[in-house]
């Protein structure tokens, strides 16, 4: 429940930190945010009662489900965020109107990543099978190290008193297993001590600590209903170009279900594994049509859950926080009250969970792909951490081998959920010395790069046609920029040729062995 309440904190802080109205945020977009999360829990709370009555056992635990974490910090930063300046800088909109164009944006990416879901539904097993799983999980991994846990760090360490406290008393709980008084969880334990911590820094009027900035709360807010309308379908065009990194998000959720069915499984709880994706898959286009941007998937740690004494109620219990929280409209007053410091700590936890969890999951030998995969994130970070802090210098003004090195980390950066996957599918291949599917998945990687899906020299990310005619020329790649794409496809057609010769020569029977 908290870990919920914290994501939608997080998604409303960091929209209005890039500018746009906290007040459009709650009334437009968490409503329908929430209603993902209401729609998807109860599901799965008569699903777990239908398995209770089916096996006559009373021990059933019920799948957990909410916010996607990784989407949560994805959609932000690589679509909503992008979109918002160019409806700001290029389109030169307002801000209520660049607000609006952001969020319709954001349906078409939820719509699709909802649709993609239904796809797989029947086929999820085939789609796991496809991608290796340090591929998928690699490329997780990173969102979690250099989104997930870093970013809320910061946060956290604005506040060092509560958010130490918070931080020590989630890690020790969650990881530690150490109990709390009167059988808290370290969540509400955390929320308790170090929201009054800093309830109490607030009140002796410390440096640094302010109260949260006021939203006129609504009631029964009325903005999101229309995304019934289906005016953002308008913006189905704007949005193509983000939905190259909207959907690998929506995979990776695919096969995560599968995960923690098979988690829930290991735990006593046999579930279907279709029914499981088909749910979260519903869930997450029910949430885009009614407004929502940020995707559901069933969570980690059913087994966690189950050892803590959950069965059912527990997503009964969030389902109906969460989607009256949105619907009805107070949680306004929620991410007013609540600090954020003494609940960003869930999602460093989170964050380290899903690391952990991607290296368990995967066979030993293939722990340098879900390494290699982090490696684009950083390049990421490197670039967006300083242009956070710096926002008033331009790329002009800084010396010319600077400039070619921003330019480098942006080409790196830009997409790099997607280039974490591809670069951790080929190593998998490489270490399973299957050197004409690595050959394959390097030329898929240049065709991506000579249309921008991946290493997109553009700040906006967007994806851009090599060359064409004059008329096109609002999609097709400016000039300056074409050497240095046409040189990366050319780097990873160089390596599919490398790898493709390789196979030809003899090669030891069996993968190299891990130390």
């Amino acid at each position: 429940m908290l870990d919920n309440v914290a994501g939608l904190i997080l998604m409303v802080s960091l929209l209005a930190m890039l500018g746009l109205p906290a007040q459009f945020v709650v009334e437009a977009m968490v409503p329908g945010t929430a209603i993902g999360v209401l729609l998807g829990d109860l599901a799965f709370f008569f699903v777990a009662l239908r398995l209770a009555k089916r096996t006559g056992r009373d021990d059933v635990t019920a799948m957990p489900l909410g916010l996607d974490t990784p989407s949560t910090f994805g959609m932000i930063f690589f679509v909503l965020a992008p979109a918002f300046q160019h409806a700001a800088t290029n389109l030169q909109l307002p801000v209520a109107e660049a607000a609006e164009y952001t969020w319709h944006i954001g349906i078409v990416c939820v719509v699709a990543c909802g649709i993609l879901k239904l796809i797989c539904t029947p086929i999820s097993g085939w789609v796991r099978r496809l991608v290796p799983r340090a591929g998928l999980l690699g490329s997780l991994a990173a969102i979690a190290l250099v989104l997930i846990s870093f970013l809320p760090l910061l946060h956290i360490f604005s506040y060092p008193l509560p958010g130490l406290v918070a931080l020590a008393i989630v890690l020790t709980a969650l990881i530690g297993r150490a109990r709390l008084p009167f059988q808290l969880p370290g969540t509400v334990g955390a929320l308790l001590v170090a929201g009054t911590v800093y309830y109490l820094m607030l009140w002796l009027e410390m440096p640094g600590y302010v109260a949260a900035e006021a939203i006129e709360t609504q009631w029964l807010p009325t903005r999101w209903l229309e995304a019934w309308t289906f005016g953002w379908t308008a913006r189905i065009g704007d949005a193509l170009p983000y939905l190259p990194v909207a959907l690998p998000f929506a995979l990776v959720t695919v096969v995560g279900g599968i995960d923690c069915t098979e988690s829930a499984a290991a735990g006593g709880d046999e579930y279907d594994t279709k029914t499981v994706i088909g749910v979260e898959a519903v869930a997450t286009l029910l949430a885009g049509l009614s407004g929502g941007v940020i995707q559901t998937t069933p969570y980690i740690g059913h087994p966690a859950y189950k050892a803590m004494g959950g069965r059912a109620a527990y997503t009964l219990a969030t389902a109906l926080l969460i989607g009256s929280a949105g619907v009805i409209g107070y949680f306004g007053y929620l991410y007013q009250w609540i600090p954020a410091p003494a609940v960003y700590p869930i999602l460093v936890f989170v964050g380290l969970e899903i690391s952990s969890q991607s290296f368990l999951a995967t066979p030993r030998r293939h722990y340098p792909a879900v390494a290699i995969a982090c490696l684009p994130a950083l390049a990421f970070l490197a670039l967006h951490m300083p242009g956070r802090m710096m926002p008033a210098v331009s790329v002009d003004q800084v010396l010319p081998e600077v400039q070619r090195d921003l330019q480098t980390l942006r080409m790196l950066s830009n997409s790099f959920i997607l280039t974490s996957l591809l670069w951790s599918w080929m190593l998998v291949a490489v270490i399973d010395r299957k050197l004409r599917l690595a050959a394959g998945v390097s030329a898929v990687a240049a065709l991506f790069t000579l249309f921008g899906i991946i290493h997109s020299p553009l700040e906006t990310n967007s994806i851009a046609l090599p060359f064409g005619p004059q008329a096109w020329e609002a999609i097709v790649l400016s000039g300056p920029y074409r050497p240095l794409v046409f040189e990366y496809a050319a780097g990873y057609i160089a390596v599919s040729v490398v790898l493709l010769l390789w196979s030809k020569m003899p090669q030891p029977d069996s993968p190299a062995s891990s130390h």
